[in-house]
C-alpha cells in the first residue's frame, strides 16, 4: 500500500505501467509466500518441543510465544526464531513504509497549490492511520519487556486481533463521500436530541 501511495503521489503519470496487475500480484504471492515459510518455520520448531505439567495456556488465542512458553526445556532457538522473524516480518516493512513516506513528504510539499496538496494528503492519512494503529499495538505486544500481568497481555492481543482488523473497514470509508454525509447526519441527529 505505501509502494502504491508512492507511485501515484511520486509518478502519477506512470502509475498504470508500473502498478500493474502483475505486480500487485507478485507483491501479494511474495507477502503470502514468506509468510507462510516464517509461520511453518516457527511451528515446526515449536512441535519439535517437549511439554510436561500443566498445558494450558493462559491467552485467548494459541499465540507462538504462549505456546513456546510451556515447554520443560531450552526454548532460545525459537526465541531467535522468533525475534527473527519479528525484525524481518515487521521492521523491515516499517522501514520501507516510512522511507516511501518520506519520498512522498518531500513530492507533496514540492506542490505549489493548497488543495493539491490536501488531495495528496488525504490520499495518505487512511493508510498511514492504518499503519500507526496497526504497528503501534503489534510492536507494542512483542517488544515490549516481560510482563507479570498477564490480563494485559490478553487486552493488548485482543486490541491487536480484533480491534485493529475491526477498525480497518471503517478508516478506509471514512474517505467516501457517502459514508462523511451519513456520518454528518447522525452527528446532527445527536446534538439536536442533546439540544431539546
Amino acid at each position: 500500500m505505501a509502494y502504491d501511495r508512492y507511485v501515484a503521489i511520486c509518478n502519477p503519470l506512470r502509475y498504470p505501467i508500473i502498478m500493474s496487475k502483475v505486480l500487485c500480484v507478485q507483491m501479494a504471492a511474495l507477502s503470502w509466500g514468506l509468510g507462510f515459510l516464517n509461520s511453518l518455520t516457527e511451528t515446526i520448531l515449536a512441535i519439535r518441543l517437549p511439554f510436561c505439567g500443566k498445558n494450558v495456556i493462559n491467552h485467548f488465542v494459541c499465540e507462538i510465544l504462549a505456546f513456546v512458553k510451556l515447554a520443560c526445556t531450552d526454548i532460545s532457538l525459537n526465541e531467535i526464531i522468533i525475534m527473527l522473524g519479528n525484525v524481518i516480518f515487521l521492521f523491515s516493512p516499517l522501514l520501507l513504509i516510512c522511507i516511501s513516506y518520506i519520498f512522498i513528504l518531500s513530492t507533496v510539499l514540492k506542490i505549489n497549490s493548497t488543495e493539491g496538496r490536501k488531495k495528496a494528503f488525504s490520499t495518505c492519512s487512511s493508510h498511514m492511520t492504518v499503519v500507526i494503529v496497526f504497528y503501534g499495538t503489534i510492536l507494542f505486544m512483542y517488544m515490549k519487556p516481560k510482563s507479570k500481568d498477564s490480563a494485559f497481555d490478553k487486552l493488548i492481543a485482543l486490541f491487536y486481533g480484533v480491534v485493529t482488523p475491526m477498525l480497518n473497514p471503517i478508516i478506509y470509508s471514512l474517505r467516501n463521500k457517502e459514508v462523511h454525509g451519513a456520518m454528518r447526519k447522525l452527528m446532527s441527529r445527536h446534538w439536536f436530541l442533546r439540544k431539546q
